[in-house]
């Protein structure tokens, strides 16, 4: 029974041992972990979805594989509305090997034309960022990096307005002709690159003029336009504007802004 009891304590003391070596072991190829970040990002748009491509790449420098790295990026709006949740997966980085990956941030533009995050087009914000690594070292210990960040945003039709409309000039026995000025500031880091179709409403809502313009307006540049149109003569009580927007990067409409 003594012996029992003694080769029973021995193991339980080689256990704690063995236990001890690999959490130290563990810790220590935690610490040895590589992670460069240092390439430039790339930034790209195709069809209505603006992707911001992060290389990066992990050394395992360790005595353990490392498994199932998983980065993920979280953005969401200042109002707490979610706009981009992108995750990276590389399933096993061996002891001593190097991976080169990419991390692909994307946002739909699309998205940004809904109800509640319009405002992006118009609005200059900060998105909120939490970036998080999360990996497994030699399959069995978890390990989870949180990191909290601000990215700027720019709109893409800041400050968008209309100019003072003119009074309507003679064009014919039957209509006249109206001059919108229209103008924006393209705040965002892509080119808009599209048509806007403009739309003059009365009181009846009724549409009693149209015009359609092309947009070219290169990122930090502001763009401004005149859209000559032309109303039937007994056309009055007129009420707003209609602005419908089809770009490469986002379509959007009606945006409704009143007349006077």
């Amino acid at each position: 029974m003594k012996q029992a009891i003694r080769a029973l304590t021995l193991a339980t003391y080689v256990l704690y041992i063995i236990i001890m070596i690999f959490t130290v072991t563990a810790v220590y190829s935690a610490s040895q972990l590589g992670l460069d970040l240092t390439k430039k990002a790339q930034l790209s748009t195709s069809g209505g979805t603006l992707t911001l491509s992060l290389p990066f790449a992990v050394e395992n420098k360790g005595f353990y594989d490392i498994a199932d790295l998983n980065i993920t990026t979280v953005l969401e709006e200042s109002e707490g509305v979610l706009v981009s949740n992108s995750t990276t997966l590389v399933p096993l980085i061996a002891r001593g090997d190097k991976v080169d990956a990419t991390h692909n941030v994307s946002i739909s533009l699309e998205t940004m034309s809904s109800d509640t995050l319009s405002r992006l087009l118009f609005n200059d914000t900060d998105f909120d960022i939490v970036l998080i690594l999360a990996t497994k070292y030699a399959h069995v210990i978890p390990l989870r990096i949180s990191i909290n960040s601000t990215l700027e945003w720019g709109a893409p039709l800041y400050n968008l307005a209309l100019g003072e409309i003119p009074l309507p000039a003679f064009h014919n026995i039957s209509h006249v002709k109206v001059i919108v000025p229209l103008s924006f500031e393209n705040h965002s880091f892509f080119h808009i690159e599209g048509t806007m179709r403009t739309e003059i409403i009365n009181t009846l809502n009724q549409i009693v003029g149209s015009a359609t313009a092309q947009i070219n307006a290169p990122p930090h540049v502001g763009y401004s336009t005149k859209l000559e149109m032309l109303l039937p003569i007994s056309a009055t009580n007129l009420k707003e504007v209609r602005l419908y927007f089809d770009t490469s990067a986002f379509s959007y409409g009606p945006l409704v802004m009143p007349i006077g």
